[in-house]
């Protein structure tokens, strides 16, 4: 049977197209890698939630305000007369507020979970107005309340008092409508027809505990927050950023300013039109890009890594005449997915930096070896150590980077790539 003669450039062309199909083969494990990355960011939020809900969940403070009930006559459609108990809201005139927060770092099992303690002040006054079609007779002057919303009682530290037209009243569990706030304390305080258009002013210090968020709702004619803390990586958000704000290493102080003109409400309120909630403002205290979304961003550049690798494996075996088995490529292609597991597990237990590095010298030494062993040259495993090196520093730089990542990682891949074309212009791609 005759010998059949294999063109070099068709070897070549089988080899590449053999080399691009493991390359996409590569990207399974890859896959499976990325799965648990998200099951070990799912556990850790398992873990937040039940340690926050034994210390305090997130919180959303409002008020405080007054209740005023009042009797309301009318007649039925048989002539009776109907007495029927109406109430309306007074919002303080004005209102301000000053916290302190202090965040705590508590951790349970390998997993880190954010709380925080604030000592809030408020102070500010009310004016004792009642709309017009209001009889002052009618209103039920020992059953005002004066009510203040928060969203877990878990969170109080201790007794909330409200000195209040120089009295002092703690605040119970329970509100009398819920129209300003689904849950939150109140108290009865001494008003009387006398009162109508008086200043009164109001003072009281909280003292609470939450994890993660803290949020206000502005319900007042005009109002100020001004709270600083400790932790130098806050979100602010919902309806309005801060007004004025200033981070450093140290911690973060923040104010918002809110007047009569910028709310959809007044001080006396009849119907509440409007949805509360979607006033309120705040912060997150966030833990900068935890080790799970920075894994799963590497985890994003691996085509990157496996594909060069393997190009480069190509490049050198076509120049220096040694063959790598498919099976090589596949040994090689595991140890670059390897890296991605290292990364992971060791840094549950270490700094993330610190653990792309020990992942990454680990990968790198491998390769590197691997490669003199199969080229019989140190040379070439230098090579290899210093492109990878190369790689994985320019993807540590990419994950590290937030609005300019996209720019950086487009300028760096062009640069590989020409870098790629310039090294592999004198390989005899179809052979002689």
């Amino acid at each position: 049977m005759p010998n059949i003669r294999v063109p070099q450039s068709v070897k070549s062309f089988v080899k590449g197209s053999a080399i691009a199909i493991l390359i996409l083969l590569m990207l399974i494990p890859t896959a499976f890698v990325s799965d648990l990355i998200d099951e070990r960011a799912a556990r850790q939020r398992e873990v937040v939630a039940e340690v926050s809900s034994k210390w305090a969940s997130a919180q959303t403070l409002s008020g405080p305000f007054l209740y005023v009930p009042f009797k309301h006559v009318s007649t039925d459609t048989e002539g009776k007369i109907v007495e029927t108990l109406q109430y309306f809201w007074i919002l303080p005139e004005n209102l301000e507020v000053t916290g302190d927060i202090r965040h705590q770092v508590r951790t349970r099992s390998i997993f880190k979970v954010l709380l925080y303690q604030a000592a809030l002040h408020n102070k500010g006054s009310f004016i004792i107005n009642i709309p017009k079609d209001i009889d002052p007779a009618t209103i039920q002057w020992q059953e005002i309340r004066i009510c203040y919303g928060l969203s877990d009682f878990k969170g109080i530290e201790e007794r909330i008092v409200i000195r209040f037209n120089e009295a002092d009243n703690e605040l119970s569990p329970g509100l009398p409508q819920k129209d300003l706030a689904d849950i939150g304390l109140s108290a009865p305080v001494p008003l009387d027809r006398a009162d109508i258009g008086k200043r009164i002013s109001f003072s009281s210090g909280v003292r609470i505990k939450g994890s993660e968020r803290l949020h206000f709702i502005p319900l007042s004619g005009n109002s100020s927050f001004s709270l600083r803390s400790d932790w130098p990586s806050p979100s602010f958000d919902g309806n309005i950023l801060p007004s004025e704000r200033n981070l450093s290493d140290s911690g973060f102080t923040a104010s918002w300013i809110f007047n009569k003109a910028n709310l959809p409400f007044g001080t006396v309120l009849k119907d509440v039109s409007f949805d509360e909630r979607t006033l309120a403002f705040g912060l997150t205290l966030i833990q900068p890009a935890d080790q799970y979304a920075k894994a799963q961003r590497t985890v994003k550049y691996a085509i990157l890594i496996i594909g060069l690798t393997f190009s480069l494996f190509f490049i050198v075996e076509m120049m220096q005449k040694k063959p790598v088995h498919p099976v090589q490529y596949v040994l090689i292609g595991m140890a670059l997915v390897i890296f991605y597991t290292l990364l992971l597990s060791i840094s549950e237990f270490v700094p993330f930096d610190i653990a792309y590095l020990i992942a990454m010298l680990s990968t790198i030494s491998l390769v590197a070896l691997y490669a003199k062993g199969h080229f019989g040259n140190w040379r070439a495993a230098g090579i290899f150590a210093g492109i990878l090196t190369l790689l994985y520093g320019f993807i540590f730089v990419l994950i590290r980077l937030e609005d300019t990542a996209l720019l950086v990682g487009s300028i760096g891949l062009f640069i590989i790539l020409s870098i790629a074309m310039y090294a592999s212009r004198k390989v005899n791609w179809y052979g002689k």
